[in-house]
């Protein structure tokens, strides 16, 4: 059979490459249709050989589970980490692609303006060459020739320091996305790292048709930063108040880039390239082997998402892509040999992610419990299914022949005991400068939310872990006089329970902060009752842009007033229901609940139950 060819065309200014290929590419346990295959992109981080585990006998021995976790999260950048090509999600195919990019011969990393998405029809007849331009004060200035093509770098030859501007600020040549730079800086420093003030980049090699320089830009051999941990909480049991916090370790983070999309399609038997992502910067976060349990691996990578969040460094939106995570799992006896392990890749939710790992975690201890053997490869989730399919094995360790990125000089980064006197701030990052911006972290604002305003931790939790809601329950504290306790149980008890019975954002909630808290406040003085707040809630949620007040006063769910009314009403009812005020008399609990709720009926819930009960509790004399 023909090997598979690669054809570039170019329809109009966008670039178009396809596999052109009769048979389907994937291999077995692969999904049929168009799916991104992000499945074959490895860890940068050379991992040690591990033991296969002893078989033993059907229940003899319990099993430990060992989990470690690399999370890919996209940097929140307009560009690319080494192109000026702009980051935008869900652009047509290949729009997004600058010559660097799609890696035509003689390009270099260069972040500057003139490297954006270039005429895909000006491609072909262009060949770059490098020439140097000057050699005086130590300088080599790289450009290329060719018409319109990608600016070079300003190096100083000496240090090997990069020489930096802000992206698409003036005409100096870049090489490196600041921003990229900075959000790793800053990722580091949330985490407890230590950020090395020298990193250096690598090549990565491998051949995969949505990686078409044919190797990655990576750091393998000195990250930007290592050795940190990230604490997470965990529930102990089925109450919510029985947290208790855990850590992981963090061997390193990494710059590097991400990768095009493979989208096959087994129906039409091809397989269709979109190189927008190649080239957008990646943050890869990796994990020493703490975990032990999908539940736990979940937790911590959603707390690693709020940080990022919180940072503004990544979206880290999973539905997006913008954060995926690799799982690497084994098991074995405790005090013997860790266990031959397998590796999930590509899990864009931290359902699937619990999924996964739980499933993995049982299914090798069923194999070697059944005197099968645990094959090191690699796998997918099949969230259907509800199981991993094996997509490759890794027995036959593949050589990615790293090697020192020969156009990119070693990163360096000051501090503030280092930094050169009279530099200037746009060319030099400051360590320490970084960390005195960095926000209020997760961790730091539940603590806040419980001294500040008594809640429980339980529920401080909660407010974080919906995107928005914490800014929602902040709004409305600043405009009712409501006590927090109450604000945040109907926040949490009440309007998120809406939210997710129709599946909507915060953002997308027909209430506003302001239109709770007036609801808030005429509960607060007493003028409707809690009953009449939940009707009157309803109807602001059918977002006919009545107010509270309006509503209460054409549907009169105001609280009866008139006190001598109120005593009638009450007097009514005790003359009408005898057999009620006898049980009352008689010390039954019941019976005086029974009585109240007569009185509310009868004033159509108008009525404040606490006041009813003070007037019956009056007139029979208990």
């Amino acid at each position: 059979m023909a090997a598979p060819m690669l054809r570039l065309g170019f329809p109009g200014r966008r670039w178009a490459l396809t596999w052109l290929d009769g048979g389907s590419r994937h291999r077995s346990g692969s999904q049929t249709g168009p799916t991104s295959n992000w499945a074959r992109r490895q860890s940068s981080v050379a991992q040690p050989s591990l033991h296969t585990a002893q078989k033993p006998r059907k229940g003899e021995h319990k099993w430990a589970a060992v989990v470690g976790l690399e999370i890919h999260a996209q940097i929140s950048s307009n560009s690319k980490l080494f192109s000026g090509a702009q980051v935008c999600f869900a652009a047509p195919p290949n729009s997004l692609v600058s010559y660097f990019d799609a890696s035509l011969p003689g390009t270099l990393p260069s972040t500057s303006a003139s490297s954006e998405c270039m005429p895909p029809s000006h491609c072909m007849e262009e060949a770059a060459s490098i020439n140097r331009l000057s050699r005086g004060s130590n300088h080599v200035a790289v450009c290329h020739s060719s018409r319109g093509a990608p600016s070079g770098s300003v190096l100083k030859s000496q240090t090997w320091t990069l020489r930096w501007e802000c992206c698409f600020s003036t005409a100096i040549p870049h090489v490196l996305n600041r921003r990229c730079v900075e959000a790793a800086v800053m990722t580091g420093l949330a985490l407890n790292c230590h950020i090395n003030k020298k990193s250096l980049f690598d090549r990565k090699h491998y051949f995969y048709s949505d990686l078409p320089a044919g190797y990655q830009i990576t750091q393998q051999r000195l990250p930007i930063a290592a050795n940190g941990h990230l604490t997470y909480c965990i529930y102990l049991g089925k109450k919510p108040s029985q947290v208790t916090t855990k850590t992981v370790r963090i061997k390193q983070i990494q710059l590097e880039q991400d990768s095009g999309k493979s989208l096959h399609d087994d129906l039409r038997s091809q397989t269709l390239i979109d190189l927008n992502r190649a080239g957008i910067g990646l943050l890869e976060v990796v994990l020493e082997p703490d975990l032990c349990c999908g539940e736990e691996a979940a937790l911590a990578v959603r707390e690693l998402q709020l940080i990022l969040q919180a940072l503004g460094t990544s979206q880290a939106n999973m539905a997006e892509g913008q954060l995926r995570v690799d799982a690497n799992i084994s098991v074995h006896h405790p005090g013997e040999p860790l266990g031959v392990r397998t590796e999930v890749k590509n899990l864009n939710s931290l359902r699937f992610l619990a999924k996964a790992i739980d499933y993995e975690i049982q299914r090798q201890i069923t194999e070697l419990e059944n005197g099968g053997e645990i094959l090191n490869e690699t796998r997918s989730f099949d969230y259907k299914l509800g199981c991993t399919m094996p997509m490759r094995d890794k027995e036959g360790k593949q050589d990615y022949r790293f090697m020192p990125e020969p156009n990119l000089p070693p990163l360096v980064l000051y501090d503030d005991t280092s930094l050169p006197r009279g530099a200037d701030s746009q060319q030099v990052i400051n360590i320490d400068q970084l960390r005195d911006m960095l926000p209020e972290l997760p961790s730091a604002t539940r603590e806040r939310l419980v001294q500040q305003y008594g809640m429980l931790p339980e529920h401080s939790f909660a407010l974080l872990n919906e995107v928005g809601l914490l800014e929602f329950f902040q709004n409305v504290i600043k405009e009712t006089r409501t006590e927090p306790k109450k604000v945040t149980n109907w926040v949490l008890n009440t309007f998120l329970c809406y939210l997710k019975q129709q599946n909507l954002a915060v953002s997308e909630s027909p209430v506003t902060p302001s239109a709770l808290a007036e609801l808030l406040n005429l509960l607060d003085r007493k003028a409707i009752s809690s009953s009449a707040a939940k009707q009157v809630f309803e109807e602001l949620w059918k977002g006919e842009g009545k107010t509270a007040a309006q509503i209460v006063s054409e549907q009169q769910l105001e609280l009866m007033q008139d006190q001598e009314a109120l005593e009638k009403l009450c007097q009514t009812t005790i003359d009408g229901h005898p057999q009620v005020v006898m049980d009352v008399k008689k010390r039954n609990p019941k019976a005086i609940n029974k009585l109240i709720g007569l009185v509310r009926k009868a004033s159509h819930s108008r009525a404040d139950p606490a006041l009813i009960k003070k007037i019956l509790e009056r007139k029979l004399s208990l």
